[in-house]
């Protein structure tokens, strides 16, 4: 064999070494997403938001709760982006659910999307990640340091110690109450927007009845 066709052998040999190390990879950063999970099984939980500082998609530090919670209805979901299973369809889901809310999200509804490798997905990952998927504002996408990520997740009960095996899980709640519904697997965004016409029905229906008692108070 002369030395070009050495040289060509070799360089086949390692092309096939990187492709197969590729495919690894991939396989292994999708490991754990149950792909045949298509059905929600909503579950009521409390909840609880650590007192921590996050950035969001533009690198600005905001707080959760006080930043994007308080006195909003929310649509929360947990991903990664070099997810290339779960994380796109849940992302897609929470898409079509603020396309079907229209221009109440970013007023009345807050869209939050909080990665859970904060170690690779830094606010620039996340704006890129976010392009696929956002369609208008009211739509925030959180990253931090690995300590506040981890401390907002365990409040919100979504930690899990192997980030590459959770669960597909959207959290909807009313910022104002701390007994929010869990959707585990890929929910029907169809149903999420009508848990946030429920709680926007259900604000209304109590500051009328709060507006009718301070008329009736002497």
């Amino acid at each position: 064999m002369n030395r070009f066709a050495h040289r060509g052998l070799l360089t086949f040999c390692l092309l096939v070494i990187a492709i197969g190390q590729a495919l690894a990879l991939s396989t292994e950063e999708d490991a754990g997403h149950d792909m045949t999970t298509t059905k929600a099984s909503p579950e009521t939980a409390r909840i609880r938001f650590a007192d921590v500082a996050l950035l969001d998609q533009d690198g600005k530090v905001v707080n959760l709760e006080k930043d994007l919670v308080s006195n909003k209805i929310v649509v929360m979901g947990f991903i990664y982006t070099r997810c290339t299973t779960g994380c796109p369809v849940l992302s897609s889901i929470m898409g079509k659910v603020q396309k079907r809310l229209g221009a109440r999200v970013g007023t009345e509804v807050q869209l939050v999307s909080i990665s859970i490798d904060p170690q690779r997905d830094d606010p620039e990952r996340l704006n890129d990640y976010a392009r696929a998927f956002q369609q208008g504002p009211g739509w925030s996408w959180l990253t931090g340091s690995p300590q506040s990520v981890d401390a907002t997740l365990k409040g919100l009960g979504a930690y899990s110690g192997d980030f590459q095996n959770h669960s597909p899980l959207i959290l909807v709640g009313d910022g104002n109450s701390r007994f929010w519904t869990r959707y585990y697997g890929f929910t029907d965004p169809t149903e999420l927007a009508r848990a946030v016409e429920k709680l926007s029905g259900e604000r209304n229906t109590h500051a009328k009845h709060t507006a009718i008692a301070m008329e009736r108070q002497p």
